[in-house]
């Protein structure tokens, strides 16, 4: 008790230094906790580009090619299946509904994503957080599109304007479908997932376009679009389709069934074992951020170092006045040891305190601006292990500058060497 009111003491006696180094260790712990908080987060935002869906199928790839085209917009499909194969699962006694997606063209370098009206009903991300309209509706006529919030921002787009979708999925076309041009009819909220890079049109839109265009090459005779709303437009194909089921417990059942379909080669996913088989192809990605930390924790402790060390030569006299006064050379050293645990201990609560006050106040510019929606901020058992491996290092950097203390409180006396 006497040597903590002594440590207290000494340290308050250095206050502005105890100071500096109490920010630099706060600092260091903060900014720990933050990147280790931003891994999480991120991950769970990945986890959540799709939620309630449980299962997306497709023509048969692999489980993360097809989330990669279907759900991540990137890449292609190998193949497209078939209407007949979407509708008879549709009507699968297990199925509680499904959405079609149809995927090929682009506009301006954005996805353009042909479903039907129930996609902005059942699609789910988030903790099953639902598509929301920032202005206008979904889609209703043939010629109608519905764009995500990253798209309208970049291109300056709002209700009302028209736009030209273009053939084939690179940044670039030369094979635009000029003739029919479509309208947008509502604009979506900010949801931090590809659906903010997405143009949504109707099935029909889709094969209004292609008409003619069934050699992939843009038709010497085009066909109006007035023309086109009066032919049939059901799909024959399309890329993939999510599935909604009346019980979770017949997934792997009806997985299963899909993927032994005899008529067509089908592959059913599982969208949350996909996306944790993606993120841990993605695992350096943490490994990095790991590493980043550690080396954020060892500069706040070698500024610690650097601070005990620096006032050595100060408190020469201090210590030997301690150990005048019946101080062993072994407190002399534990003195040390606990100025450390005490500079760490509280700079590590102080952090603690400036992540979570950090996190309140950037949660709705993030939500904003970037349509991540981060959890409150507060210390998990992984963060009081955090907190106990700071002060650990702590002690453990405390011994240089204690055992050199303990040195010289052997040979020093009241008259302070030069």
């Amino acid at each position: 008790m006497i040597l903590l009111k002594l440590t207290w003491r000494s340290l308050w006696n250095r206050r502005i230094s105890l100071m500096l180094t109490l920010l630099s260790v706060a600092i260091s712990v903060s900014l720990l906790l933050g990147v280790e908080y931003i891994r999480k987060e991120a991950r769970n935002s990945f986890m959540n580009t799709i939620s309630g869906t449980d299962l997306v199928v497709g023509a048969r790839s692999g489980p993360v090619q097809l989330l990669l085209y279907s759900v991540f917009r990137i890449g292609n499909a190998t193949n497209n299946i078939s209407w007949d194969s979407y509708q008879e699962f549709g009507k699968h006694k297990w199925v509680k509904w499904t959405v079609p997606l149809s995927l090929g063209d682009s506009h301006k370098g954005y996805r353009v994503l042909g479903t039907s009206t129930d996609y902005f009903k059942h699609y789910r991300y988030a903790n099953k957080k639902n598509l929301a309209f920032k202005t206008g509706k979904p889609f209703a006529g043939v010629f109608d599109a519905v764009i995500g919030a990253e798209v309208a921002d970049t291109l300056g787009y709002s209700v009302g304007d028209s736009i030209v979708l273009a053939h084939g999925a690179g940044s670039t076309s030369f094979a635009n479908h000029d003739n029919k041009p479509f309208t947008v009819t509502g604009i979506l909220e900010l949801t931090g997932t590809p659906v903010d890079r997405t143009v949504h049109v109707s099935l029909e839109g889709i094969e209004a376009i292609h008409i003619g265009w069934e050699s992939g090459a843009k038709p010497g005779i085009e066909i109006p679009a007035a023309s086109a709303m009066k032919m049939d437009l059901e799909p024959k194909v399309i890329t993939a389709f999510l599935v909604g089921l009346k019980n979770r417990s017949a997934t792997f059942r009806l997985q299963r069934q899909i993927n032994e379909y005899p008529r067509e080669a089908l592959l059913a996913t599982v969208p949350g074992v996909a996306l944790a088989e993606l993120w841990n192809a993605l695992g350096q990605f943490e490994v990095v951020l790991r590493i980043i930390t550690f080396f954020v924790l060892i500069a706040g402790m070698l500024g610690m170092l650097t601070t005990l060390l620096s006032t050595l030569n100060e408190r020469r006299r201090e210590m030997a006045i301690l150990r005048a006064v019946g101080a062993y050379p072994g407190q002399v050293f534990l003195l040390f040891i606990m100025e450390a645990v005490v500079i760490s201990l509280l700079g590590g609560l102080l952090g603690m305190l400036i992540t979570g006050v950090i996190v309140i106040f950037a949660q709705p510019w993030v939500a904003s601006e970037y349509g991540l929606y981060l959890n409150y901020w507060l210390p998990q058992t992984a963060d009081w292990m955090l907190l106990g491996l700071v002060v650990a290092l702590a002690t453990l950097f405390s011994i240089l500058p204690g055992w050199i203390a303990y040195r010289r409180s052997l040979q020093d006396g009241l008259t302070v060497r030069v």
